[in-house]
């Protein structure tokens, strides 16, 4: 189906494109919806007006008539079923262009819950994935995938668990401004793969199944008999026709079964595997045929012409996509088992699945090399495709722009990108260099935590390449990491403050093996064999976001090893932001005045309400609710008490 390269003026706000090309698209199901249900009945007729029209003129005795009658009806027939099934691809393509239209409009109204969590890339030993709502109900994920196959998911999924160098980030960035405004382009690219039921199937287990030694390679005499033993079925056949009996075809069958039950279990494993990639190859097939054509889009983003070259360079002169359909109808050979009639009459007798393993390793040794190259192609133009409809969607949010400074942040109207609220407020922010720690104070409830996670989540879109909830957000590639939501594990003994304690340790650690100066041969310390370990290398400086640290022990303790913390993260190749109810840990400003910020958030208390403005204020918070929130809760406190 033709793609328009028409270009939306930016006037037109995103939410009104999607209702508009929503109400299209449902136009359009309805339209071949009704053609396709014409076409059922025309079956009917043409087989039925066909059989009484053949049976009239063989029982006039005119077979030659008949004969071109048959061959016309069978033309016709044929034709019929053709269009039919173009119908119905018409009917089911506009249906799940309007579903993406209708997707895109819920993820604008916050409505995530239909949407893949992504789950199963949530490690809680991450350094961030788990406190900033990255997997999960709710989540980045949810709201900026457009992925449709599984290997486009964890493409994206890895781009958003590690962050990414300079120019990488550059070029993720100018390949997703390019797609942004190819909306149409962008929703073939999502519909074209979800007509295939099973797109999902990993291919990576596919293409390592294929690298396996050939299971024809050192049986010569297997080939042969493949094409002897059906003609001499078809022999045995012929002579029982001919009066001859019919005795040679059973003993042939009986050979052919016990022959071809031999190898049961290797055709079982070939068709196991073939079959649960079909559907995802001629997904990634009808993608990369969108890709490939040069006469719908001549890229001019680097990296959307470096995918195209490699995609070419792969073919060896032979479309990637021709590849993938030889390779997809090969693997839709071992169909047959899905088809009792067919299984007895092709795979039984004619040893049809042995003929298809002969025809996939056939495919394998001439084109199969470069599949996992193919199929790298596909998922990163999966991941960019995503950015590309998340930068689309949001027309107010910020191409973030990389500084040359370490672990600088610098932020104009930076909002939670999951807070769909209009009112959503947006602050200011600034941190430059090694050895910076803000603190920040405030009441409960007033959105320090949630300042945090603002902070960082913009960090991690900005540094997989996408754009940011904000005005303007100049940074530096850096490691993110945060200890928010340390809980108790029963399972290993380990209470919540333990907990906290192993995931500080973890800081310590990762900030240590990135200290400027150090040695290479320096050694470092061994952390404890039960404590958790980065699940990537680190390769950047840390920029760390600490919710109420050591909050399960008592004041005194809490407060000193607070203040050690900041101390030894003075000296280490990191920065971020530590929120607290602490105002001693505040003092700190006044040790380290060139190293540690105070901000805030505050409250007012008018009469039983307690008003907030969620708006980072230089300074130590001034006030707090803990005793008002607490009397609204019904617990009476006493007057002389204090706090």
């Amino acid at each position: 189906m033709p793609v328009s390269a028409a270009i939306r003026p930016l006037t037109i706000a995103p939410a009104d494109i999607f209702t508009e090309n929503l109400t299209t698209h449902t136009e359009r199901e309805k339209h071949f919806a009704g053609r396709h249900q014409l076409g059922g009945w025309l079956r009917v007729l043409l087989f039925a007006g066909g059989a009484g029209g053949a049976w009239w003129l063989f029982s006039h005795a005119y077979v030659g008539p008949g004969l071109a009658f048959l061959s016309a009806l069978w033309l016709a027939f044929w034709a019929l079923v053709r269009w039919h099934g173009q119908m119905r691809y018409q009917r089911d393509h506009h249906h799940l262009l309007a579903r993406l239209n209708q997707d895109e409009l819920d993820r604008l109204a916050g409505r995530l819950s239909a949407f893949d969590t992504g789950l199963r890339y949530l490690d809680a030993q991450h350094a961030y994935a788990a406190d900033l709502d990255v997997f999960g109900s709710h989540s980045l994920f949810q709201l900026l995938n457009r992925a449709t196959t599984r290997l486009g998911n964890d493409w994206l999924a890895g781009w958003l668990l590690a962050p990414a160098a300079a120019p990488e980030v550059v070029a993720r960035q100018q390949a997703a401004a390019e797609l942004a405004p190819e909306t149409a382009w962008r929703q073939q690219w999502q519909a074209r793969a979800r007509h295939f039921p099973h797109q999902q199937a990993d291919p990576r287990a596919f293409s390592t199944w294929l690298a396996r030694p050939d299971y024809f390679l050192g049986k010569p005499w297997l080939k042969p008999i493949l094409i002897l033993l059906p003609l001499v079925l078809l022999a045995a056949i012929v002579a029982g026709v001919l009066g001859f009996g019919y005795k040679a075809v059973a003993a042939v069958v009986l050979v052919i079964t016990v022959f071809g039950g031999r190898f049961g279990a290797v055709r079982a494993e070939y068709a196991e595997h073939a079959l649960a990639m079909r559907d995802a190859l001629r997904a990634t097939q009808a993608q990369l045929s969108l890709f490939e054509d040069d006469a719908e889009h001549a890229w001019q983003a680097p990296r959307l012409r470096e995918l195209r070259e490699r995609l070419r360079a792969a073919s060896h002169g032979t479309a990637a996509t021709v590849r993938l359909g030889r390779l997809a109808t090969v693997a839709g050979m071992f169909a047959v088992r899905e088809h009792p009639l067919a299984l007895l009459l092709t795979n039984s007798l004619l040893l049809w699945d042995l003929h298809a393993m002969w025809q996939l390793e056939r495919w394998k040794r001439h084109l199969g090399p470069e599949l996992t190259t193919v199929l790298e192609v596909q998922a990163e133009l999966e991941a960019l495709v995503s950015l590309a409809g998340f930068q689309f969607a949001n027309p107010t949010y910020a191409v973030p722009t990389l500084s040359p400074e370490p672990l600088e942040v610098t932020a104009e109207g930076l909002g939670h990108p999951l807070i769909f609220s209009a009112a959503r407020t947006t602050n200011d922010f600034q941190t430059s260099g090694y050895g910076r720690t803000a603190i920040i104070t405030g009441s409960n409830m007033s959105g320090k935590s949630t300042f945090l996670r603002t902070v960082g989540l913009n960090v991690v879109l900005a540094l997989a390449g996408g754009v940011v909830c904000a005005r303007r957000l100049r940074l530096s590639p850096a490691q993110v990491y945060s200890a928010m939501r340390t809980q108790d594990n029963l399972a290993e003994s380990t209470s919540s403050f333990y907990a906290e304690l192993k995931r500080l340790r973890l800081l310590l650690t990762m900030t240590m093996s990135n200290e400027p100066g150090r040695p290479d041969d320096e050694p470092t310390a061994e952390p404890e064999t039960n404590s958790p370990q980065p699940t990537t290398t680190p390769q950047f400086p840390v920029f760390y976001l600490l919710d109420e640290i050591l909050k399960g022990t008592n004041s005194r303790d809490r407060h000193r090893g607070a203040r050690a913390l900041i101390r030894q993260l003075h000296q280490r190749p990191a920065s971020g932001l530590i929120s607290t109810h602490d105002l001693e840990l505040a003092a700190m400003a006044d040790e380290l005045p060139q190293a540690v910020t105070n901000y805030s958030f505050n409250s007012v208390i008018e009469g039983d309400q307690i008003l907030f403005d969620y708006h980072l204020t230089p300074g130590v918070c001034g006030s707090f609710n803990a005793s008002k929130l607490m009397q609204l809760m019904g617990i009476a406190l006493d007057d002389t008490e204090e706090g």
